[in-house]
C-alpha cells in the first residue's frame, strides 16, 4: 500500500485550498508585483510547493523530491526540447540570411503594421501552433515582428494574445488526444471516440472567441478607431479561421484543425489585400512614414523565401501522417515507424507509490508515474531535423549550424531553467494532492461548475505552459466531477481545454520563451502585467459560454 493523498489536509476544503494555492500566489506576486526574474520567482515557488507538500500534505520526503525530479525531466523533454529547437530553427534562418528575404515578402504584403500583425501573429502563428506547438509560435512570430520593426515587448504581447485561438488543437491535436486517452475508460468509450467528441465540443466553443481575436489584437495594438479602419481585414481573417476551425473540429480531424484554419485565414487575407488596402498606412509612433513597397520585388521569390518553413511543415506533417491518414500500409506509416524508438518507463520510487481516491478516482487507485521519451516522434526532434535540412538547403555549412546551436543554448539558458522549475512545481502539486484540492474547491460551485471549470484548465496551463499537460493534470478530475454533478463530462473536459487556452499568454514558461526570443530576458514580469487581466477576462468568457451550453444551449453538446 502506498501513500494515500489527503485532499483536505487542513480540515475545511477552503482552508486546504488556500494552502494548496500558495505556490501559485508566490509565483504571481514574485513575477507581477515584486518584479523578480522568472528563474528566481520559479525557484521561490518551487520551494513553497515543496514546503506545502511536506508540512501541510504530509507527503513523504522521498516522494516529494522524486515528483520534483520527474517534473524536471518531463520539462526537459516534453517542453524545453520542443521550444529550444523551435527557436533554433528560427535562428538558423537568421544566420543564413533567409529571414531577411522573409521580411521583404512580408513588407511587400503590406506596410501597415495592423495587417502584418494579422498575417504573422494570428495566421502564421496558428500554423506553427498547429504543426509544432510547444511555445514555437510565440518565439518565432515575436522574433519575426520585432525584426520587422515592431517594438519588442509589443511584439511578444501580440504573439501571446494571438496564440489563444489555436492552442487547443496545437501539435496536431495533441491536447485533445491526451484528454481522450486519459478519460476514455471513465466515459466507457474508445479513445478515438472520446477524442472526437472532445474535439467537436471544443469546436463549438473556441470559434465563438477565435473570430474576434483579430479585432482584439488590433485594438490592443492601435486602439478601437484604428481597428475600425481595417474592419474588412479583421472580419475576413477571424471569420475564415473560426468557420474552418468549427468545420474541421467537427467533421474532419482534430489533428488538422489549426493547419486548415490557419491556411484559410492567411489565404483569405491575402486574397482580400489583392483588391483592398486600408485608406491610410498605420505604423507605430516615431517610425518613419511608410513607403510604397515595390510589391513585384517583394513578392518575387516568395516561395524561395519561405522554403525553410515549408520544409518544417512538411517534416512535421510526414511525422504525423499516421494520425492524419488512417489505415496506411505499415511501410508508409512514418508515425508508427518513429514511435518504435519511444522509450517508456516508470519513474523509480514514485510510480504507483501514491494512492488516489474518490472523488478524483472512482475507487482507490495507484497513481502512475510513467515517462515517455519519444526520441524521434517529438516535435522538437522533427524541428531539429528540419532545421538541419533547411540549413543545408539555404547553403549553411556544418560549422555555422553548430555555432548557431551553441548560440541558441546560451540565449535560452534562463528560459530553460525556468521551464524545468515550473514543471517541477506542477508535479509536486499534482502528486502531493494540492492540484486536486484546488480542483475540488472549484467543483463545489455546483450548477456554476462550468463557469469555474474554465479556470481549472486555466490554472493547469498557467502552471505547466501546456494545454496537453493541463488536460493530464485536471482532465480526469473534471470528467469525474461533472459526472457527480450530473453535468456533461464531455463539456467539462472540453472546457478544461478551452479555458486552459487563455492562460497560455501568462504561463511563466511562455513569458520566458517570448522574452528570450527578442533578447528581453528579465522582462517577464512586465509581460505578465500586460497580459494578465486579458487572460482572466477571456477565461471568464469561455466559462460563460460553457455555462450557457450546460443550461440553455444543451443542443450544442455532441452526443
Amino acid at each position: 500500500m502506498g501513500w494515500i493523498q489527503d485532499y483536505q489536509p487542513a480540515g475545511p476544503l477552503w482552508l486546504s485550498a488556500l494552502f494548496a494555492a500558495l505556490p501559485v500566489f508566490v509565483l504571481l506576486i514574485a513575477l507581477g508585483i515584486v518584479r523578480w526574474s522568472a528563474p528566481i520567482s520559479a525557484a521561490l515557488s518551487l520551494l513553497t510547493a515543496l514546503i506545502v507538500a511536506l508540512a501541510v500534505y504530509r507527503m513523504p520526503v522521498e516522494l516529494a523530491f522524486d515528483s520534483a525530479a520527474m517534473g524536471v525531466v518531463f520539462g526537459v523533454w516534453s517542453v524545453a526540447w520542443i521550444a529550444f529547437h523551435a527557436v533554433y530553427f528560427h535562428n538558423v534562418t537568421v544566420a543564413t540570411g533567409r529571414f531577411e528575404q522573409i521580411k521583404g515578402v512580408l513588407a511587400g504584403f503590406s506596410e501597415d503594421r495592423r495587417l502584418q500583425a494579422l498575417l504573422i501573429a494570428f495566421g502564421f502563428g496558428a500554423l506553427l501552433e498547429g504543426v509544432a506547438g510547444g511555445g514555437s509560435p510565440i518565439a518565432i512570430t515575436a522574433a519575426m515582428m520585432a525584426a520587422l520593426g515592431f517594438p519588442p515587448i509589443r511584439a511578444v504581447v501580440l504573439a501571446l494574445l494571438a496564440n489563444t485561438a489555436p492552442v487547443a488543437f496545437g501539435g496536431l491535436g495533441n491536447p485533445l488526444i491526451v484528454l481522450g486517452r486519459l478519460t476514455a475508460p471513465i466515459l466507457g468509450m474508445e479513445q478515438g471516440q472520446a477524442t472526437d467528441q472532445y474535439s467537436a465540443m471544443v469546436g463549438r466553443q473556441l470559434p465563438l472567441i477565435a473570430w474576434i481575436v483579430p479585432a482584439f489584437l488590433v485594438i490592443v495594438m492601435a486602439g478601437w478607431k484604428r481597428m475600425i479602419e481595417v474592419w474588412p481585414a479583421v472580419l475576413t481573417t477571424g471569420l475564415s479561421f473560426a468557420v474552418m476551425q468549427y468545420v474541421t473540429a467537427n467533421f474532419i480531424s482534430p489533428s488538422l484543425v489549426d493547419v486548415i484554419a490557419a491556411l484559410a485565414a492567411m489565404g483569405s487575407l491575402w486574397v482580400l489585400t489583392r483588391f483592398w488596402q486600408p485608406a491610410t498606412i498605420w505604423r507605430f509612433d516615431n517610425e518613419p512614414d511608410a513607403t510604397t513597397a515595390p510589391k513585384s520585388l517583394a513578392q518575387k521569390g516568395a516561395f524561395h523565401a519561405w522554403t525553410p518553413y515549408i520544409i518544417l511543415i512538411v517534416a512535421i506533417f510526414l511525422s504525423r501522417i499516421g494520425s492524419i491518414i488512417k489505415s496506411l500500409p505499415a511501410w508508409l506509416d512514418l508515425s508508427a515507424l518513429l514511435h518504435k524508438a519511444d522509450w517508456k518507463f516508470p519513474w523509480p520510487g514514485l510510480h504507483n507509490h501514491v494512492i488516489q481516491h474518490a472523488p478524483i478516482t472512482a475507487h482507490d487507485a495507484p497513481y502512475a508515474a510513467t515517462l515517455t521519451i519519444d526520441w524521434l516522434f517529438s516535435p522538437g526532434t522533427v524541428a531539429l531535423i528540419a532545421a538541419v535540412i533547411a540549413g543545408f538547403a539555404m547553403g549553411a555549412r556544418p560549422g555555422l549550424l553548430v555555432a548557431t546551436y551553441r548560440k541558441t543554448l546560451h540565449q535560452m539558458r534562463w528560459a530553460l531553467l525556468t521551464i524545468f522549475m515550473i514543471l517541477a512545481i506542477a508535479f509536486v502539486m499534482n502528486y502531493s494532492g494540492a492540484t486536486q484540492t484546488l480542483g475540488l474547491a472549484l467543483a463545489t460551485t455546483g450548477v456554476l461548475f462550468p463557469l469555474f471549470s474554465a479556470y481549472i484548465g486555466w490554472l493547469g496551463v498557467f502552471l505547466t505552459g501546456s494545454d496537453a499537460s493541463a488536460n493530464s493534470l485536471f482532465g480526469p478530475m473534471q470528467v469525474i466531477s461533472a459526472q457527480q454533478l450530473d453535468l456533461s463530462p464531455i463539456l467539462a473536459g472540453a472546457t478544461n481545454t478551452s479555458g486552459g487556452v487563455m492562460a497560455k499568454m501568462i504561463s511563466p514558461q511562455n513569458l520566458a520563451i517570448g522574452a528570450t526570443a527578442i533578447g528581453q530576458s528579465g522582462k517577464e514580469g512586465q509581460l505578465l502585467r500586460m497580459t494578465f487581466w486579458w487572460s482572466v477576462i477571456l477565461a471568464f468568457v469561455v466559462g460563460l459560454i460553457a455555462l450557457l451550453q450546460a443550461t440553455l444551449l444543451t443542443w450544442m453538446i455532441p452526443g
